[in-house]
Formats: C-alpha cells, structure tokens, sequence
C-alpha cells in the first residue's frame, strides 16, 4: 500500500517507521523541505519526500499528523478544496487539546475530524491513533501486561475502516470499530481527559473498572 503523510513530525516519524516496516510506501510532506528529506532518508528507500499535494494524491491512504491548529492551513495546501483527497482514505489523528487546560477547542463545534471531513470534501474520514504518545507507536508491538493495544476508530465508510484496520494491525494493535464519524468527538474528548490526567501523574487506565466489571459485580450478575 501506498500511504501519503501530511505531517514530518514525531507522530508521522513514529506511524510511518512502522508502516515502512511492514512493507508500505510512503510520500512525505511537510514544511520545511529539509526536515521532510531527512524523515525520508532516515526511514529509506520505501519513504520519498513530497509536496502537500504530492502526498495527498500519491496513494489509497493518506495520514493527517499535524498539529490541530495548522489542519485547516494543511489541507488546502494540500488542495483539499480542488478535490484532491477525494475518494482517499483520510485517517486523522490529531489532537485539538489547549495545552494547560486540557480541554478541546472545538468546544461547542463539530470535532476536528467532522471539520476535517467537510475540508475534504469526498474523502473517507477515519479518526484513530490520537490517544498514544507517540512513543508508544514506536514500540514493536504496542504490548502492556501481556496485552495487546487496542486501537478505536470512528469512521463511516466500511471499506476505509477495513484499511484502517489493517495499518492498525500492522502495528501488532487490535482496532475496536468505536462508531461513526459523529463519535470522533467523544475521542477526542477522551483524549483530553486522558492527557490532563497523565499530567497531574494520575494513571488514566486506572479509573475504569476490567471489562468484566463493567456492568457491575459478576457474582451479583450470576445470582
């Protein structure tokens, strides 16, 4: 698969190293020209450095990594507007989080990816991979406690959610289909509460209850 990245920062650093190791292509963009070239050096010769344009219509697949105020900017430098991601699948995986308050700035909006999708008008809208540092996507695979990670996604469109999966189990993840797209702002907004919480030094995983508890006591449940 071919899989164009918007982005030559960390999280299109760490998500395309993997990809690249499982045998995708790559066509990289960025702002800066010379940090995009040495993003495509360093993963090889699968990884080119492109333009925005030249990423948004090199493959099937192409990933928005940029930070959540620059998407709009991004996406019509792109040419988001001329049709060019038209028909792609578009896995955003950013973040609208203010820093410090963790909270979302979308806040009494449509969520980043609802925006990104009408942006882009045509393509197939696939948020994922917004609630992990990006470390974590480095590691091979993504295991804690002998568990695999699983990996939400929102989206519409049956065909983009398959792909979708498919990089996600790439990554040795398990994807967990988690809704249309108009369920994308619920991940986000977990991505808010998370972050707050991972920085006061709280373990986010630990507020919630294992699966089994999840609707109340099992012993009371087999009463």
């Amino acid at each position: 698969m071919h899989i164009g990245i918007l982005g030559a920062g960390r999280m299109a650093d760490a998500l395309g190293t993997q990809w690249v190791r499982a045998g995708h292509e790559l066509t990289l963009s960025g702002r800066d020209p010379v940090k995009v070239a040495a993003l495509a050096e360093r993963l090889g010769p699968a990884a080119r450095a492109g333009t925005w344009i030249e990423a948004a219509t090199s493959g099937e697949v192409v990933l928005l990594a940029v930070r959540d105020y620059a998407v709009a900017e991004v996406l019509a430098a792109a040419g988001a507007a001329d049709g060019t991601l038209r028909g792609r699948v578009l896995i955003d995986c950013t973040n609208p989080v203010v820093p410090g308050r963790f909270t979302l700035a979308t806040e009494g909006g449509p969520s980043m990816a609802e925006r990104v999708a009408e942006a882009a008008a045509g393509s197939r809208v696939v948020k994922a991979f917004n609630l992990c540092h990006e470390d974590v996507w480095r590691m091979t695979p993504p295991v804690f406690d002998g568990v695999p990670l699983s990996v939400p996604l929102c989206g519409d469109d049956p065909d983009a959610l398959a792909t979708v999966r498919s990089l996600v189990e790439d990554l040795g993840c398990g994807a967990v289909e988690a809704g249309g797209l108009e369920r994308a702002g619920l991940l986000e907004a977990t991505a808010a509460f998370m972050i707050g919480l991972w920085f006061r030094g709280a373990d986010a995983q630990a507020v919630l209850p294992p699966l089994r508890f999840a609707s109340g006591s099992p012993d009371r449940a087999n009463a």
